[in-house]
């Protein structure tokens, strides 16, 4: 069965909590503190598995909970960290936040991509000992993890979209220029799922061919099977348009054109700007005045044309390597770029517990607050308004307070997971 949607949750590890413990030994009376602090939560990494070419998985595993750091231990033993949670998808999935639609992640290089990060361990009350609190008798517990609700949408990772209403002689073209075998018969909707072929020009050269199942009108609108796979063209860099030009079925293959581009363009005005190659199918069994009146239509159009017959493997060389060429001058396979989150998303996911830290040492204020890390992983240096909701945030938190307190002067350096900055009243 095949799926190209599915809704999940996933929660990346808490914290570990950190130790309260005081040192014993024989013949001491008293020890100083040596609670540690408590391990990392794992993370919920995502990666790419070629093996797989669905997500009908997940639509019976709907949670991907990662594990929780270890509490610190006494003798200053630190809580050991999660192991990170890999979720495994096909390439080429998209990752949504389920909510806001907002892009996280898409899963198409070998790069993994963390979706959740895990808790950061609390520190044990050995941290806490100074020469005025010499027995700290508290810890800090452990953070929580992030957790979403995401949907994956799987966008095949192809060079070439073929598309065109059913029974054209997409499945028949694919298989006849390619390895790949899909399911031929005489009935439209025989293709209920994607097929993908690698078509070998030469040693060391060759490009990603998707058979789209078949499309009808109104399919941009939810009507036929089309609907669900449109979506799959988005990435293409190429489409060539598989028409019957023989009209055996009572189709006008001209109008058979228009119903498709108009279906393209309703689904996506970049798609329908896509290059697009025509192939003119079933030639073997058509009129050559059917022929050269489509040929003149498409050209018309600025499009180039090729007489093709699946069947008998008539022209299809000479459409591949049309094909071939043009990609090479086409830029690579779409991507997409993550989205930051909003404000209002960012107030959200921070919450109400903003605990801070801040550490002076070697002539730099450090601040621990790992809540920050959702407003530093999304913020935009760039954005005027982005560096303001930073600057607010540091102030209605109390870490502008604190470092004041702490006597920090203009032009001082502050710290903040790796990011510095010179401190401005």
């Amino acid at each position: 069965m095949f799926a190209d949607k599915a809704r999940i949750i996933i929660s990346a590890g808490k914290g570990g909590d950190g130790a309260v413990s005081f040192h014993r030994e024989k013949y001491v009376a008293s020890g100083g503190p040596d609670g540690g602090d408590g391990g990392k939560g794992g993370d919920v990494v995502f990666i790419p598995d070629d093996n797989l070419s669905t997500l009908i998985d997940f639509k019976y595993k709907k949670k991907y909970i990662a594990k929780n750091g270890d509490n610190g231990s006494s003798r200053n033993c630190t809580g050991r960290n999660a192991e990170d949670l890999i979720v495994r998808v096909p390439r080429g999935t998209l990752i949504k936040d389920a909510n806001t639609g907002r892009i996280m992640a898409d899963i198409s290089t070998d790069e993994p991509k963390i979706l959740a990060k895990g808790g950061k361990g609390g520190k044990g009350n050995a941290r806490f000992a100074t020469p005025t609190r010499q027995i700290p008798r508290f810890a800090k517990p452990g953070f929580p993890g992030e957790k979403f609700e995401v949907e994956l949408e799987l966008k095949l990772l192809a060079d070439v979209g073929l598309v065109g209403f059913p029974n054209v002689g997409k499945s028949s073209l694919i298989s006849v220029v390619s390895a790949a075998k899909p399911k031929i018969a005489n009935y439209h909707f025989t293709t209920l799922t994607p097929v993908l072929g690698v078509v070998k020009i030469s040693e060391g050269n060759s490009f990603v061919m998707a058979d789209i199942p078949g499309l009808i009108e109104g399919a941009s609108e939810g009507i036929g099977l089309g609907h669900e796979f449109l979506r799959h063209v988005d990435r293409c860099r190429l489409i060539v348009h598989v028409i019957d030009v023989s009209g055996v079925e009572g189709r006008d293959p001209k109008e058979d054109f228009e119903i498709i581009n108009r279906e393209l363009r309703n689904f996506s005005e970049e798609l329908a700007d896509r290059p697009q190659i025509v192939a003119a199918n079933k030639c073997d069994v058509a009129t050559p005045e059917q022929i050269a009146e489509f040929r003149a239509f498409i050209e018309e159009q600025g499009l180039q044309f090729f007489e093709i017959s699946a069947a008998t493997t008539m022209g299809t060389k000479e459409l591949i390597s049309a094909v071939y060429s043009e990609l090479k001058e086409l830029p690579p396979i779409k991507q997409y770029t993550p989205e930051p989150m909003s404000q209002q998303e960012l107030e959200e996911a921070v919450g109400a517990d903003r605990r801070f830290e801040v550490e002076f040492s070697d002539d730099v204020y450090y601040i621990d607050a790992p809540w920050l890390e959702y407003i530093m992983r999304n913020l935009n240096m760039d954005d005027y308004e982005s560096l303001q909701y930073f600057q607010l945030t540091l102030r209605t938190s109390g870490i502008i307070d604190k470092l004041e307190e702490m006597g920090i002067k203009d032009g001082d350096t502050v710290d903040i997971f790796g990011f510095r900055f010179d401190y401005l009243s």
